[in-house]
C-alpha cells in the first residue's frame, strides 16, 4: 500500500533586509572600523570596480569589471564600452539601483576617467574610475 498524503503544507517564506555594515577599508594602508549604508555602498562600488572579472577564484564569476582587454583600443570604442561593463558590473548589486550620467576626460593617450553617477536604496553618489587603455 502506498501512503496517501490528505493534508496541504503551507510553506511561508519571510524576506529580511540584509544589513550593508561592513569593514571600512583604507585602499592604501589597512582596515579599520566599520561603516554602513551610503558609506559601505562607495566602497563596495570601488572594490567592484578595481577587481578584474574572471581573474580571482575568491569571488563569483559575476563580480568584478571586464577591463583588461581594452587596452590598446581606441579611445572612441573603449568610452562606448566601458559605460555598458560599468553599469553591468555594479548592477549585479541588488542594492544599486542606476548606473548614470557618465562624463569622460581624456588624461593622456593611454589614460581615460570616466566619472558617473550611482543611485543606491541608501542614496546616491558620484565616483569615478580610471581606465588604462
Amino acid at each position: 500500500m502506498i501512503p496517501v498524503r490528505t493534508e496541504e503544507n503551507e510553506i511561508v517564506v519571510s524576506v529580511k533586509d540584509l544589513s550593508s555594515k561592513t569593514y571600512k577599508m583604507n585602499f592604501n594602508e589597512k582596515v579599520y572600523g566599520k561603516i554602513d549604508r551610503l558609506e559601505a555602498m562607495e566602497q563596495a562600488v570601488l572594490k567592484i570596480l578595481n577587481t578584474e572579472r574572471y581573474n580571482y577564484q575568491i569571488y563569483s564569476w559575476s563580480y568584478g569589471i571586464e577591463i583588461s582587454d581594452l587596452i590598446g583600443k581606441p579611445k572612441n570604442y573603449v568610452k562606448v564600452v566601458i559605460v555598458e561593463r560599468i553599469k553591468e558590473a555594479l548592477l549585479q548589486d541588488e542594492r544599486v539601483i542606476a548606473v548614470e550620467s557618465f562624463l569622460f576626460k581624456d588624461i593622456d593617450r593611454r589614460s581615460l576617467e570616466v566619472s558617473f553617477e550611482v543611485s543606491t536604496i541608501f542614496g546616491d553618489f558620484k565616483t569615478q574610475k580610471v581606465v588604462l587603455i
